[in-house]
């Protein structure tokens, strides 16, 4: 439990550097994630959570018909994320919260898909967290995360692995493998990979569904 919190406490004093540039260093590498990702999340339903909202990069690309809350566990990204909705007129944006993505405040069955934009890979204990976000699942709902998710294969996955230490400084994570989305929605087996998705650029990230098997066409 310590080391979790460290992590975390790790990750919010990164965020709160990032802070005050973060839209601008990336806002146009991942929109063509965070526009798939809002479209997938919409067609699963008009409830949606996202987790590691951030500054709300996602938030405008959401339709409008959309209920959107959205979590992040820095303070100082919510405060841009709210900054963000008011100056965007976001209506449909219902609330921005600092909280935990292993301890969701949410009653179960409480939404029709949880996004989680490019953090699944910097959540200290993502396993827990997607549990978190199976719970407060409705049924036939959709678990969407976009995030580079490599193989591990050849010369890439020892490339990754080698600079991991590095860009976790950065707030980011190079050696996460997407097995272990697979293995983890395997161990639970109610959940199934339903569609893996290239998105700029040329696949360097990838989108990820996840449906309970009941629900997987």
């Amino acid at each position: 439990m310590s080391q979790l919190r460290n992590r975390a406490e790790d990750q919010q004093k990164i965020y709160q550097r990032w802070a005050p540039v973060y839209d601008r260093v990336y806002r146009g590498i991942l929109r063509d994630g965070h526009r798939k990702l809002a479209a997938l999340a919409a067609a699963a339903g008009t409830d949606i959570l996202e987790i590691g909202v951030g500054t709300g990069l996602t938030l405008g690309h959401y339709p409008l018909c959309c209920l959107v809350t959205g979590i992040d566990i820095s303070e100082h990204m919510i405060a841009r994320a709210r900054e963000k909705a008011r100056r965007e007129n976001l209506q449909h944006v219902q609330a921005l919260e600092v909280m935990d993505a292993h301890a969701l405040t949410f009653a179960d069955r409480s939404f029709d898909a949880v996004c989680l934009p490019f953090v699944i890979t910097l959540i200290p204990d993502p396993e827990r967290a997607l549990d978190e976000c199976a719970r407060v699942l409705r049924p036939g709902g959709e678990i969407i995360l976009a995030s580079k998710l490599g193989d591990g294969a050849g010369l890439q996955g020892a490339i990754e692995v080698a600079v991991a230490p590095l860009v976790r400084h950065i707030g980011w994570s190079s050696a996460f493998r997407i097995h272990r989305i697979i293995a983890w929605a395997e161990r639970r087996g109610d959940f199934a990979a339903a569609e893996i998705l290239p998105v700029f650029p040329n696949g360097f990230f990838k989108i990820v569904r996840l449906k309970q098997r009941g629900f997987v066409a």
